[in-house]
């Protein structure tokens, strides 16, 4: 993806000056920061602001963007490195942070765990009913032995002697552009700022164990291939202090024999055959509940569909069921004996021979019934 032009970033004239570039810069990073905007896109948004200030506010840097563009950036060394370079600092350098918020406090601050995400298998039917189901779940805890902290208990974390507990340190480095800074994890507490000499001998200064465990996942009814049940908390511990995440159980429910289901109808077709169609019939057909009476009237063709009222699949966030729907479908005897053959032969002559094109098809019929 092509790069935007930095003045168009900050809204700004290529005439502008320092005051109008710095003021720009001042409004849009508040608006783009990660700590007052939620949106999806909001760090890289404030990363682009930031790169646009860190080039336009250096005049050196400015001059060499304006007569040769992002390449002269890049020969000479200047385009900001996000690896190294942090946008966070970048604004606190400036403006001393945003409404309290700071990169060390980012860090510090509590921070929501990961979610977790699972399946449960259900059969055709338990979707009509609800069921609990048990669910092997494997995520951290935190250490019985040093609750957390990661050292063994009698001793405490000490803070750490390169980054003096900042959890960052800083490099100047000159260039042809001028002096830059470099911020980097600090290597020896990862960023903590603190280093744990005597570490926990249950999980070797980790702060969390990985356990395993069952949990009883209730299913609803109604649910259907795909739901997602979110069980709140059930997920990843947070960090320093912060909440568990989320544990997402999808559902996968397994094709029926017989059973479709549209929503919340379920569908079955129903073999019948050519007598049971033409003179009428009551059969007994299967339902999620139990086998229910259906009565066939005579002269019903293929494809008429019946409705069994709230035989379906309960609604799941509201009250009540879907229906039955029963398509027929007449059997044609591919095999008769001779006494079968007789009969159909006389009543073949009684029908007579004209055939008729029908106006509409059955699939068009069907469709009216099923609702498309």
């Amino acid at each position: 993806m092509a790069k935007r032009d930095y003045y168009e970033i900050l809204g700004v004239a290529k005439s502008a000056n320092q005051d109008e570039i710095k003021s720009a810069f001042r409004n849009l990073a508040r608006k783009y920061h990660p700590d007052v905007n939620k949106e999806h896109d909001a760090e890289e948004r404030f990363k682009e602001i930031n790169e646009a200030f860190m080039v336009l506010s250096d005049e050196e840097k400015r001059s060499v963007y304006d007569r040769f563009g992002y390449e002269g950036l890049r020969s000479t060394g200047g385009m900001p490195d996000w690896n190294t370079d942090n946008p966070f600092d970048i604004f606190e350098q400036f403006f001393g942070g945003l409404g309290g918020f700071n990169s060390r406090q980012r860090r510090d601050g509590p921070l929501r765990g990961e979610d977790l995400y699972a399946s449960i298998s259900l059969e055709f039917e338990e979707t009509s009913t609800g069921v609990d189901r048990e669910l092997e779940i494997t995520r951290d805890e935190v250490c019985e032995r040093c609750s957390g902290s990661g050292a063994e208990p009698g001793t405490n974390p000490e803070t750490c002697s390169t980054c003096k507990g900042r959890g960052e340190v800083r490099q100047v480095r000159q260039t042809f552009l001028g002096s830059m800074v470099q911020v980097g994890t600090c290597p020896d507490c990862r960023g903590a700022g603190r280093v744990i000499t005597h570490k926990c001998t249950a999980c070797k200064g980790h702060g969390y164990e990985r356990k395993t465990f069952t949990k009883t996942i209730p299913v609803p009814a109604g649910v259907d291939n795909g739901t997602q049940i979110r069980l709140s908390s059930e997920g990843q511990p947070g960090a320093n202090g912060g909440p568990r995440g989320n544990l997402y159980v999808e559902i996968k429910v397994k094709p029926h024999k017989f059973f479709r289901r549209r929503k919340d109808d379920v569908l079955l077709d129903l073999n019948i055959n050519i007598a049971q169609a033409t003179l009428g019939a009551e059969v007994k057909v299967p339902t999620l509940y139990g086998k229910e009476k259906l009565v066939i009237p005579s002269g019903t063709q293929p494809g008429k569909v019946f409705k069994l009222r709230n035989k379906g699949i309960p609604h799941l966030r509201s009250g009540g069921h879907g229906d039955q729907l029963v398509v027929v479908n007449v059997e044609i005897p591919s095999r008769l004996t001779s006494n079968q053959r007789k009969l159909f032969e006389q009543l073949a002559d009684t029908l007579g021979s004209e055939v008729l094109p029908q106006e509409r098809s059955f699939l068009d019929i069907l469709k009216d019934v099923l609702g498309g």
